[in-house]
């Protein structure tokens, strides 16, 4: 399944009230939504009709969201569903989803792309060298470690689409400040010289589900109507609601 139709097939499970997306480009994405939507790239150039209630923010995600009313768009609503696509670098990666869960809600589900390169040399930091061989994914992989490690309160999940993979994160909590007080240190780790070291369970996607388990699993109605109530209340529903569907499991 490509990483599209994985989107696709999640704003009809999900029928979001808001979307927000980093990383526009030419608009591949967030031309699935048919909601209130929020886009956010520096250099987005638009080749497709869009067909959502849109505000387009060109500025890097840093600049959008410094900014005093970021998320005016939606009413003080959190997001229904996100999708991260920005700079491929594992830094900005885990930037973009701290500020990112800062607005979500525990029923709230957050994607973030490029996280299991294929080959070694997609999972370089130096974009020229990627593009030389194909696809660059840069080294966002390592993100998934630092939540599962440092977030165990999250559900997050591998998922073998194409062509570089991709994490549903599930669960996720506004209110946690563990990954911005780890965040300096967690840069010092992540900013090696090329070649990386990527672990064999990535390149091999040992860990990956098949997208249609994470599909298929019975939980999209719950989330739908969990949204519905104050986060606190809402948490520990979520949560017994991902383990009963064998989701909470860690993989």
């Amino acid at each position: 399944m490509r990483r599209h139709e994985l989107l696709r097939r999640l704003h009809g499970l999900l029928s979001p009230r808001t979307y927000f997306e980093i990383g526009v480009s030419t608009g591949a994405s967030l031309g699935l939504s048919r909601t209130r939507s929020l886009g956010v790239d520096p250099f987005f150039t638009i080749k497709r009709g869009l067909e959502c209630d849109l505000r387009l923010v060109r500025a890097t995600s840093d600049e959008f969201f410094a900014s005093a009313d970021a998320f005016g768009h939606f009413d003080g609503a959190p997001f229904d569903l996100a999708f991260i696509d920005g700079m491929h670098l594992a830094e900005y990666a885990l930037r973009d989803f701290i500020n990112t869960e800062r607005r979500g809600h525990p029923a709230s589900v957050i994607v973030l792309d490029d996280m299991l390169p294929r080959i070694p040399v997609e999972g370089v930091r130096d974009r020229r060298t990627a593009r030389s061989h194909g696809s660059w994914a840069g080294d966002v992989y390592k993100v998934v470690d630092t939540l599962r490690s440092l977030r165990p309160d999250l559900v997050c999940l591998e998922l073998d689409t194409r062509p570089t993979g991709t994490v549903a994160v599930l669960l996720p909590d506004s209110s946690s400040t563990t990954l911005a007080a780890a965040y300096d240190d967690l840069v010092e780790a992540y900013v090696v010289p090329d070649p990386q070291v990527i672990p064999d369970e990535v390149l091999r996607r040992s860990r990956a589900l098949d997208p249609e388990e994470l599909l298929r699993a019975p939980i999209w109605d719950g989330l739908r109507r969990l949204r519905e109530r104050p986060a606190s209340e809402a948490r520990p529903e979520v949560a017994r609601l991902l383990t009963e569907a064998g989701l909470a499991t860690p993989r």
